[in-house]
Formats: structure tokens, sequence, C-alpha cells
């Protein structure tokens, strides 16, 4: 799965990666190295302009800030977003809360990597046995290893409050998910010097990377075809990625900087999630 992410490039270096025709500088978001579930998240993605001289058919590459965790249109309350941050590439098409999104509402959400908790082999053993409550869990943070933009597939919904006017600022949310698929079992381009030799050994799944040979077919909206899509999905190519264990501290969503991230020797000792 994916529950946390570091998204620290600047509005002007993402525009330039992904080609971006349109973006508010109003709408710039912080760097943010503990991206967590309800967080404002920016977002790639293709529409028209609304704007009077634009042309309604064209779709235009925005950068968005989008909220993560998504609410279906058709969803009577938003309490349910936070709990579909993610959404499975292998029945991602079919499923009620996803399916309209997946077919018109694409988008990319751009990270440096994300993070993930893995319990060391004894620890799990003292859960088992009953002896620990709470087993010590290292984050490690996952990145591509020539160190580009780990360009996430997501979609992204629009859901309306009905119990605002139509002219209250918070009357439309737009949300989004992480698309996911079945991690690795291939070796890390740089595994660490302890701990897990392959993105599979960190978690069973991963966010779905797209590279950049399928942006520009992942963003158009006038792609519809479910099983075009779908090819879409398939994981990149394996070798890509390296993981490194990082400060325990990242655990709580209160604490963000570029610290975060700082590459440590082996795993940390005698800490608790």
């Amino acid at each position: 799965m994916c529950g946390r992410y570091a998204a620290s490039r600047g509005p002007e270096d993402l525009a330039a990666l992904f080609e971006v025709e349109k973006w508010e500088p109003a709408e710039t978001l912080a760097p943010d190295w503990n991206v967590a579930p309800t967080k404002q998240v920016p977002a790639v993605l293709a529409r028209p302009l609304k704007e009077e001289d634009a042309d309604p058919r064209r779709p235009v590459r925005q950068l968005r800030p989008l909220k993560w965790g998504l609410v279906p249109s058709w969803s009577k309350t938003p309490e349910g977003g936070a709990r579909m941050i993610n959404a499975r590439a292998e029945t991602v098409h079919e499923k009620p809360s996803y399916r309209r999104a997946f077919a018109a509402r694409r988008c990319l959400l751009p990270a440096d990597g994300y993070y993930e908790w893995v319990t060391g082999a004894e620890e799990r053993q003292l859960e088992e046995r009953g002896r620990r409550k709470r087993p010590r869990k290292q984050p490690y943070f996952v990145t591509p290893a020539d160190g580009s933009v780990f360009a996430m597939a997501g979609l992204y919904e629009f859901w309306r409050d009905r119990t605002l006017p139509d002219d209250h600022p918070g009357a439309w949310w737009v949300t989004c998910t992480v698309i996911t698929t079945e991690a690795e079992t291939a070796p890390l381009a740089v595994p660490p010097a302890e701990g897990p030799r392959s993105l599979a050994d960190i978690h069973p799944r991963m966010p779905l990377m797209l590279t950049p040979d399928r942006w520009e077919a992942w963003l158009d909206p006038a792609r519809t075809d479910v099983d075009g899509l779908r090819e879409l999905l398939a994981p990149p190519p394996e070798g890509l990625m390296r993981a490194f264990p990082v400060s325990t501290a990242v655990s709580n969503v209160r604490n963000n900087g570029p610290e975060l991230l700082k590459e440590l020797e082996g795993p940390e000792e005698e800490t608790l999630f």
C-alpha cells in the first residue's frame, strides 16, 4: 500500500518535468516530506480550461492541489475519503468507487518516493508469541535510484457538498487516490547494507510508478478504452528503485523536514513505532 510519501519538488520543477501548461501560484503547496492521508498534494492532470478564450475541447496539462483520499461523486458524505487513499491496479477499473474516475479522470501524483515500515524477524516472533504488543517497526524510504521523480499513477474525483451554496469556496471537493500494484521481487538497484533486499521484502504492495513514456497516454481524457488503459498499469521495469532506512521520526505525522530523508547506516535500535 502507500500511506505516506514525500513530495518536496517546487511547482517550477514539476511544471518543467511534466510539461505543465497551467498552474496557479496561489495554489502552490509547501514542500512536504511527510505526506499523509487527507493532506493537499500536488497532482498533474489534463482537462479543458473554463476560461472564456480557451478551447473547450482541448485538454490542458495542469498542476493542481488535490486532497488525498478519494470521495466518489455519488457519496452522500466525505467521511470515507480518508480510507480510500489507495486503489488496486488489478480491480480499479471495476470497483464502483473508482471505475468512473478510471475512465475519465486520471492523474499523476509526483513524489520523491514513499515510506514503508518493516517489522524485524525477531519482533515478529515476539508478537506471535504474545510477548510484545507493539512490535518495533523500522521505516524505509523507497525512491528511484537515479534521483528522478516518482510519478505515481492516480485518479481524481469531484464531490459536491450539497449543504453549501454554489458560490461557497468549500462547495466542491477535488480528491485523489494512489494506484498500487504488487511489489517487485527483483533485487533493489542499490540494496541497503542491512535489511530487505527487494521491495517485496518491505511490503507486498507498492505505488504504481509510471515511466515518462506512459504519461501522455495516462493523462489523456480522450482515452476511455478500459483494456488499453489497463495495459498502462503494467509495473515499471525492475531494478529502478533503491530503499534505505530512515529515522522513526517520520512515524509521527507532525514531524516534517528534509532530515526525514536522511539515510541511516542501518535500522534504528530500541525504538517503538
